[in-house]
């Protein structure tokens, strides 16, 4: 069995995405980070940098102790790794799904992020952030809309590679962005939508709906951190 440390956010939904393409069973466990629950002892344990997903793995390959990881694109690989799906098993197709998968983790899930930070919650809206990045994000959408002319999926065959960047194109409109504007985007974006995984990945998301926060609400417990937020183990 897995525990599934998650809450409703683009880098929670790729682990739900991904479990349920597979099959494999887990236990969710809701980090309801609009209250705080991501600065509790016990889930720093699990994850250090005080940030959802995090997973335990209970039935590692070596048969050994339980494996706790933290960061989204480490957790695809290893579920990949773990069950053997989604990620080809050829030393080219692996390296084209891998750089794919940390072009998100370090371009497209940063880039996005601070989009959504500076047009929905920063208090003072500054013209000179938000073109920054939401013209960023454009490029981004571009380099996609690029790599899927002649694919299907960015590396070729479904893969954790799609699974990551997807949910970072949920919010488009958020983003600033049209999908007409990229048509290989938008066929690849609707592709994934439609599969019966993503369904209930983001039905599952429909339980927490409730207790989403405020962008003041957000700005105050999620914005606010520094050094003196982490705290020394006791």
């Amino acid at each position: 069995m897995l525990d599934l440390y998650y809450w409703t956010t683009p880098n929670g939904h790729k682990i739900t995405i991904f479990l349920e393409e597979v099959g494999l069973p887990y236990n969710l466990v809701p980090i309801n980070i609009g209250k705080g629950d991501q600065f509790q002892p016990e889930f720093l344990k699990v994850s250090p940098n005080n940030r959802i997903p995090a997973i335990v793995d209970h039935e590692p390959a070596d048969g050994g102790e339980p494996i706790s990881l933290f960061e989204s694109g480490a957790i695809l690989l290893y579920l990949a790794e773990k069950t053997g799906k989604l990620i080809p098993s050829d030393l080219r197709g692996r390296a084209d799904t891998l750089q794919w998968l940390f072009w998100q983790m370090g371009g497209l899930g940063p880039m996005a992020g601070q989009n959504h930070h500076f047009s929905q919650y920063a208090p003072e809206k500054i013209s000179y952030a938000i073109n920054r990045y939401v013209n960023e994000t454009g490029r981004l959408y571009a380099v996609m809309n690029k790599q899927l002319s002649d694919r299907e999926f960015l590396a070729g065959e479904y893969s954790i590679a799609d699974i990551a960047c997807y949910p970072w194109i949920v919010p488009y409109e958020r983003q600033g962005q049209k999908l007409e504007d990229f048509p290989n985007l938008k066929r690849w974006f609707e592709t994934i939508q439609s599969r019966p995984a993503t369904v209930r990945a983001y039905e599952k998301a429909e339980a927490f709906k409730a207790d989403q926060i405020s962008p003041e609400q957000a700005r105050e417990l999620l914005f606010n951190q520094s050094a003196g937020t982490v705290k020394p183990a006791s």
